[in-house]
């Protein structure tokens, strides 16, 4: 049997075979501010966060004069000035990276331009994210891929076409990477989040990771992503949802349902496995479970057994189990049988094993 695909981020495995990866997006939820986003990591900690992911923006490398004016449907002010406000410089950043590093997490961060790729290789990262909106930037993945280090790619508002052009690049640069679904509105409604798509992914890229980026407010459709195969969930993360301002707060989820979140997909993770079969631990059950055949009505010595006088009852110990009903009808016992009573081998005359 074919070993199944893995994806490795430092020392932690990622695949089918692992517990999912569970990436806490922090983003842009700190707006700018280094003292804030340490109070969303210690949140993320104590949810038991393993991977925190930042963005790395540098909105002057990023964007061209004319995002001043393009306004997101999520927010009330242009896209420049909103990532403008909300980006940190390379001294906080770097310093939000060591932070996390000492609580024993990994950092791991989206970066939107050249630039922000070469702060991340220079604060020696350990992998890349990769954006929906740079899924189809073929000359950023192919700058980001050109480093060697092992690649998380989200696909929203791409098709399968453009998508296989970014995963040409990877292949080609001979990188690790995973695929994560994705729907780009925040916060997404569920009709909207496509889980098929996770089936898409599989079929067409049949080597590779997959997981979802899940924008919605709460955990079904994660809980659902893996029980389709999803080995990695992506969701953004406040420490209070309640007082906490900022565009992506509306897709983000707060301590317990992170903890609630973790557990239910490691729980979904140990509940894959198997095939249709009985296992060990079950057989206790079936022996009152299932049924034998029994004698519905006293029988005489040297009647026939039939459908008036045999039927089939809990417990299934007995010689004869249900599935051997039919083949006792017409044969002869040899004793006395007492109503309700489990048929034996040695109740039939000449009865051949």
């Amino acid at each position: 049997m074919k070993k199944p695909t893995t994806f490795q981020i430092g020392d932690r495995k990622i695949g089918t075979e692992f517990k999912p990866l569970i990436i806490f997006e922090l983003g842009i939820n700190h707006n700018g501010n280094l003292k804030l986003a340490k109070k969303i990591v210690d949140s993320a900690i104590l949810a038991g966060a393993e991977v925190i992911k930042h963005q790395t923006h540098l909105p002057e490398d990023e964007m061209s004069n004319e995002a001043k004016k393009i306004i997101p449907v999520h927010a009330n002010d242009s896209i420049y000035n909103i990532i403008k406000k909300c980006s940190l410089n390379e001294r906080d950043e770097l310093e939000l990276k060591n932070y996390i590093e000492k609580k024993n997490a990994i950092f791991l961060s989206t970066p939107f331009s050249r630039k922000a790729t070469d702060r991340l290789v220079k604060f020696k990262v350990k992998a890349f994210k990769i954006g929906s909106g740079e899924c189809n930037n073929y000359p950023l993945v192919d700058y980001i891929a050109s480093f060697g280090k092992p690649v998380i790619m989200s696909t929203g508002m791409n098709d399968l076409n453009s998508i296989k052009k970014s995963v040409k690049i990877l292949v080609k640069r001979k990188i690790q990477f995973a695929l994560l679904h994705t729907t780009n509105l925040y916060p997404t409604p569920h009709n909207l989040i496509r889980l098929n798509s996770l089936t898409q992914l599989k079929k067409n890229f049949p080597n590779t990771v997959i997981g979802l980026s899940d924008h919605t407010a709460d955990n079904f459709t994660s809980y659902a992503a893996v029980a389709l195969g999803a080995s990695i969930i992506e969701k953004h993360f406040i420490d209070n949802k309640t007082t906490r301002k900022g565009p992506d707060i509306a897709a983000s989820v707060n301590i317990s349902q992170m903890k609630e979140l973790i557990k239910g997909t490691e729980l979904i993770h140990l509940a894959l496995p198997g095939n249709i079969k009985p296992v060990e631990q079950e057989k206790k059950t079936a022996e009152f479970a299932f049924a034998s055949v029994v004698s519905d009505k006293n029988i005489k010595k040297g009647a026939k057994l039939s459908k008036k006088n045999i039927w089939v009852r809990r417990p299934g110990n007995g010689d004869f189990s249900a599935e051997e009903y039919s083949k006792l009808i017409g044969k002869i016992v040899n004793c006395d049988i007492k109503k309700n009573t489990q048929i034996k081998k040695k109740f039939i005359k000449n009865f051949k094993k």
